[in-house]
């Protein structure tokens, strides 16, 4: 009979927090089945993901690597935040074009608060790229 692991489980056995294995699985990196509201994870799938018990794990070309950064910029006019919004978007648009995986940037703005936020996410050299922008922009402005 095979055995079978819920999310929390796999978490705990690898270490990881129960949204990162509920994302590998949503994200089809990891194998599950779902009976009702909840996911099951057979043993053969874990080892398989992690590269035991002979299974092979993912490939050189299937490992991805991403980063997130959140940028608060605080003190920043509604003109200030336009001209970064637009260069900041621009930007991430040209250096994701042709890219197998692109970049993705949200700006929100709190007008009450004049702040500024960029929320960013992609290959850490491209998200290195943005928050280079960022901060070669707002220098002028500290």
């Amino acid at each position: 009979m095979q055995e079978f692991y819920s999310v929390e489980d796999v978490a705990e056995l690898l270490g990881l927090h129960v949204k990162t294995v509920r994302g590998y699985v949503r994200d089809g990196k990891l194998k599950a089945v779902r009976i009702g509201k909840q996911y099951r994870i057979a043993r053969a799938e874990v080892e398989a993901f992690t590269g035991g018990g002979g299974a092979a794990g993912p490939s050189r070309a299937e490992v991805r690597v991403e980063v997130s950064a959140v940028v608060q910029l605080d003190g920043v006019g509604r003109g200030d935040a336009d001209r970064l919004v637009t260069a900041v978007l621009a930007a991430a648009g040209a250096w994701s074009s042709g890219e197998s995986r692109p970049l993705w940037v949200q700006a929100v703005r709190d007008e009450p608060r004049d702040a500024l936020r960029f929320v960013v996410l992609g290959p850490p050299r491209r998200v290195g790229d943005v928050l280079g922008l960022i901060d070669d922009m707002t220098g002028d402005m500290r």
